[in-house]
This record gives C-alpha cells, structure tokens and sequence, in this order.
C-alpha cells in the first residue's frame, strides 16, 4: 500500500512533562507542532513515576546542565504554577545528617548549591530541626525553602491546553518509526498502535522527547552516527506509602547514596507521606519488558534507613505503593551523566533534537528545558 506523504513543520515524539513543555515552547514561538505519543494518554511513563518535587537545585556539579536548568527551572515553575492555577506548595525540606561522619557531605552539599545559585539555604541544629519536624533525629540539617511539590498531572494538563492554545496537536496511541534524514528534513513514520497503518511524515524539526525509550529511537534515525547516541541504563526505584498521617509538613532528604538521593520522605499535596525511590539497576531488560511491580520484599530495606531520621517509624507500616524507572546514560558505577540537549550543533543533522538523559531533576527543570531547546533551534535558524 502506497504511504502518504504529509509535510508537518515541527514534530515532539513522546508527551510527557519534557516534550509537552518542549512543544508548548515551540508552538508558543509561532512554530506549528504535533506531539506524537505511542500511549493513550499524556505522561503516563516516567513523568508520572516520581516523587513530583519541584527541586531547588542543590546537588548537581557546578556548570552542569542539570544545575543550570534546575535553578532556572524551580523559578519559571513556580511563576507557571501560580500563573495557571496548577496545584502546589512549596512546602520546603530538610535534608539531615544523621551522625557526625556525615557533616563534611553536608557541608559539601551546602557548598555546591551555593555555587549553583542556590542561596536560600538555613544551617539547622539539631534543636532547631526538631522545633520545625519534633519526630526527626538528626545531628544538624539544612533547610531547603524553595524545595517544594506539585500535582505533575495537573502540570501536563496545562501545558498541553497551552500547546492547544497555540495551535498545536497531540496525538495518543501513534509510535514514531523509521526516522530518516532526507535534504528537505526528516522523513518520521507516524504508526497507528489500534490499526497498525502508517503515515510518512515530512519534517522540518523533530524532537525526539521519548523519555526511556529515547536512545532507541536515535539509533533507528537512518543518517545519524551512532557514535552520538548513548548506552541506555535503567534504574528501577520503588516507592512505599504510610500507613496513617505522617508527623511532618515537610519533605526530609538523607544523605545522598547509591545513584539516588536516598530512601526520603515526600508528601503528596493531600499530605499522605512516602517513602523512596531505593535503586534497582535493571539487566538484560528493554522498554517493553518493564516490569512496574512493587516487589513488597523490598521494602524490608527501607524500615532501617528510615528509622535513622524518624525512629518513631512503626513495624508493618510501609505499603508498597508504586515504581518508576530512571532513563540514565549513566551506568551503576559511573558518575551521574548530565543532561545531553543535543542539537545540530552537536551531531550535524539539521532539525534534529535529542534529549537523553533527562531523569530528575527533569520534571523541575521542563520549562527551562524547552527555552532550552528552542534557543538550540533558533541558533540554526540564525546561522
């Protein structure tokens, strides 16, 4: 059967929180944009897979992508918040150090944010953590105000009415196939998941946005070296809820650990409490074989970690809850990979952007992540 050919300016493959902030941007600059995305509905991978905090930036290596992004992230995010009525409170957090052997990471991690922008933080005694959270048991923290939560469902929701609004489209349920680099664009083919029919699409821009699935994709692009698509590694963190109402209003951070941040404390926007992510580095699976179950056995672990910043925590009280799985370019024993924002500056084809790579602090740093993208994009335009 003969494929239609149809010319579409601007074309984002996945819509959760990156590429609906990425369409948004682009369809907000006057560019004509269709988000394709092979599930039925927006976000529902690793965008809605997470502790949905908004974070303020602490950690991440000086000059980094993930640094900058987050800062200027957290700002534009709360202003897009308050501006669009998407629920959310900066509720703020401690992160504590629960021996004297862990204050020169403290002392570092202090240090870091102050050199990424982040200078709101406050130096905590352990009397004075305990006036603000008087179930934790620690020897010092910091506090974090700009830290904060967000409904991540009702953010897409947003951001999609946004792309709308500017005349963009999603489209649900339609893969992105067979990228192939042509002289007048990027032939992409949209696969109809119901039907199986196809349509081939002409673009001028394509963003490839498809989260854990997004070094597969690059590697199907006929005409991009391989040579600048990364190794995909997974991370399964699992999550466990409370069992009751939880004796804190803010959100309580250990000390970071094993490619996470630590089994921590959030809190929902209706106050219910949970624990996690713990990390499973995942073998020998693919995008279509993850497994989303919360093995129950794995909580075990959590009740000791936990019980070092809240020893009040009771026996059988934690509930597996729910898992997400990190899109890391970054093995087990290999130093955390930055944010890769790649544009034809970096790889050579025209109207073609890969973002890899982009785990937490992804959700925070989504609107910056589109000016991003949209100042990769125009810089070519300008050349």
């Amino acid at each position: 059967m003969e494929q239609t050919l149809d010319q579409v300016d601007v074309v984002v493959a996945g819509a959760g929180v990156v590429g609906l902030a990425v369409a948004r941007a682009l369809a907000q600059s006057g560019r004509e944009v269709l988000v394709l995305e092979a599930a039925g509905a927006i976000g529902t991978g690793t965008s809605s897979r997470n502790s949905e905090v908004i974070h303020a930036g602490l950690y991440y290596p000086t000059g980094s992508l993930k640094a900058r992004l987050c800062v200027q992230g957290r700002d534009m995010l709360y202003g897009y918040c308050a501006e669009r009525g998407v629920n959310h409170r900066r509720c703020g957090k401690l992160l504590v150090a629960t021996s004297e052997a862990q204050m020169p990471k403290l002392h570092a991690i202090a240090a870091q944010a102050a050199a990424n922008g982040v200078h709101d933080l406050q130096w905590l005694s352990r009397d004075q953590a305990r006036a603000l959270e008087p179930a934790l048991e620690c020897v010092a923290a910091l506090l974090s105000p700009s830290t904060g939560i967000i409904d991540s469902h009702g953010l897409m929701l947003a951001l999609q009415g946004d792309l709308e609004n500017a005349g963009g489209q999603v489209v649900f349920n339609t893969a992105v196939a067979h990228p192939v680099v042509v002289p007048q664009g990027i032939e992409v083919e949209a696969v109809d998941r119901a039907s199986q029919s196809s349509t081939r699409l002409l673009v001028r821009t394509f963003v490839n946005a498809a989260g854990l699935s997004a070094p597969a994709l690059a590697r199907q692009i006929e005409g991009l070296d391989s040579r600048h698509v990364p190794t995909a590694h997974y991370a399964k963190g699992s999550y466990f809820s409370l069992a009751g109402r939880a004796p804190f209003s803010r959100l309580i951070y250990p000390m970071p650990e094993g490619g996470g941040l630590g089994v921590h404390l959030t809190l929902d926007l209706g106050g219910q409490a949970r624990f996690g992510p713990d990390a499973e580095w995942l073998t020998g699976v693919s995008t279509d074989t993850l497994d989303y179950t919360v093995n129950p056995a794995r909580g075990d672990a959590f009740y000791a970690e936990v019980r070092r910043y809240w020893p009040g925590l009771r026996d059988g009280a934690l509930l597996p809850a729910y898992s997400g799985v990190r899109p890391k370019i970054s093995g087990r024993d290999e130093p955390a990979a930055d944010f890769v924002i790649q544009g034809p500056a970096d790889h050579g084809v025209s109207g073609l952007v890969n973002l890899f790579g982009i785990e937490s602090p992804g959700l925070t740093s989504c609107l910056a992540i589109g000016e991003q993208v949209r100042h990769v994009l125009a810089l070519e335009v300008g050349k």
